[in-house]
């Protein structure tokens, strides 16, 4: 249970965490009574004969007094949320949403346990900083994602757009929403993440001390780790999916070459 604490404090980042989390198989029913999308979330409140349950779903598209079918993957009580500012005395994260008449399809909100996706995109990573509690809350990627460092050099793209890994971070307020181009190795592949492959790139470029070597692209590609590739894609600043989770430069629905 301890090492399933901490693994859970560096990967949803809270700022209050006590003891409080419960796995639970099973769903959960009712009807909208709120919602919410913050961070790459959507907070629904479900009303049921039992009272009402907040419950954090990937981003989508909600309706009050909509009927839902959530499976449970996670159960946190006393869960701060930075993206909101507001506490709850107990959240339900879920892999995705079923409206009660469709229960029985299944569901392509995402791959798995949402909750445990995400925890395996954190966990796969190496924390170069050695306590993954004590890094900063805002980082440029997921602080214990992060890559360490790799002594290479890899020629930069050209064409409209090209820019380095370390230009990414460094110009990634000017640069947000903008196509950019650039060339680097694959270092890591976290697959099926809420619908989506996240590759770790590196050029030689960037400060490691800042994290800001290791730039985070999401694609429905999946390159080989070691392959030099070319990406292509939007760039988004200061992106949050919540919980912590949060990139100072991300590059999102790439196509990748060879």
């Amino acid at each position: 249970m301890r090492l399933f604490q901490f693994i859970a404090v560096s990967f949803l980042g809270l700022a209050l965490f006590t003891a409080g989390i419960v796995h639970a198989a099973g769903s959960i029913s009712g009807a909208v009574a709120d919602s919410m999308n913050s961070g790459g979330y959507t907070y629904v409140l479900l009303k049921n004969d039992a009272g009402e349950t907040w419950v954090a779903i990937p981003e989508q598209k909600v309706e009050k007094g909509q009927k839902m079918t959530l499976p449970i993957d996670m159960e946190i009580k006393n869960f701060h949320s930075n993206t909101l500012k507001r506490d709850f005395a107990t959240i339900v994260f879920s892999s995705g949403v079923q409206a009660a008449e469709q229960a029985a399809k299944p569901t392509t909100a995402a791959a798995g346990s949402f909750a445990e996706a995400v925890a395996k995109e954190q966990a796969a990573g190496q924390n170069p900083h050695g306590n993954a509690q004590t890094l900063p809350e805002e980082s440029a990627g997921s602080g214990g994602a992060v890559v360490p460092f790799a002594d290479i050099k890899v020629e930069k793209a050209t064409g409209a757009g090209a820019v380095t890994v370390g230009d990414a971070f460094a110009n990634a307020k000017k640069l947000n929403g903008q196509t950019v181009r650039l060339r680097g190795r694959v270092m890591k592949v976290s697959p099926a993440i809420m619908g989506r492959n996240w590759i770790h790139i590196q050029d030689g470029t960037g400060d490691p001390l800042q994290n800001t070597h290791d730039l985070v692209v999401t694609s429905d590609a999946a390159p080989a780790v070691g392959e030099v590739v070319v990406v292509s894609g939007k760039l988004a600043a200061d992106k949050d999916f919540g919980a912590g989770y949060r990139y100072a430069a991300l590059v999102e629905e790439a196509k990748i070459e060879k």
